[in-house]
């Protein structure tokens, strides 16, 4: 059965939130309007990701793929698919934080950038402030 990547509903929070955990990634403020879309195959949870809009600012949040399903394009098809959707929303810019993943973000055309360089709205993320330690990797896109 092929990837299937659907919009993502509230029902998908608690399925979120365990994935994050086992991956080591902050939940803290993560919530079922921040989610964006999950990727299922033969119904199976493999992924989710999130973002919080900000007019056209977008900030991608809580990318994450099972285990057993990274490395067969997961992440970046909801990558893809967040970005359809922010362009569809007049979003122009999407903004990350990361700890151990600029490497795969720059596959996808994210940029590094100098946490001077982010936006106010990104600045004042909780995210940005201290749900990411200082040392993650800013990135963006400009999404075209």
């Amino acid at each position: 059965m092929t990837l299937a990547i659907r919009s993502a509903s509230a029902a998908d929070l608690a399925a979120s939130i365990d994935l994050l955990l086992k991956a080591g990634l902050p939940v803290a403020d993560v919530s079922a309007d921040r989610l964006a879309f999950v990727a299922e195959k033969n119904d199976v949870f493999q992924g989710v990701i999130g973002v919080e809009s900000f007019a056209k600012i977008g900030l991608l949040r809580s990318l994450v793929v099972s285990a057993d399903a990274r490395g067969g394009g997961v992440g970046p098809a909801l990558v893809t698919a967040l970005e359809v959707a922010c362009l569809a929303n007049a979003v122009e810019e999407l903004w990350l934080l990361t700890i151990d993943a600029d490497w795969f973000f720059e596959k996808c055309g994210f940029a590094a950038r100098d946490r001077a360089d982010a936006p106010d709205v990104i600045r004042s993320t909780a995210e940005f402030q201290g749900l990411c330690p200082q040392d993650a990797v800013l990135m963006s896109k400009t999404l075209t």
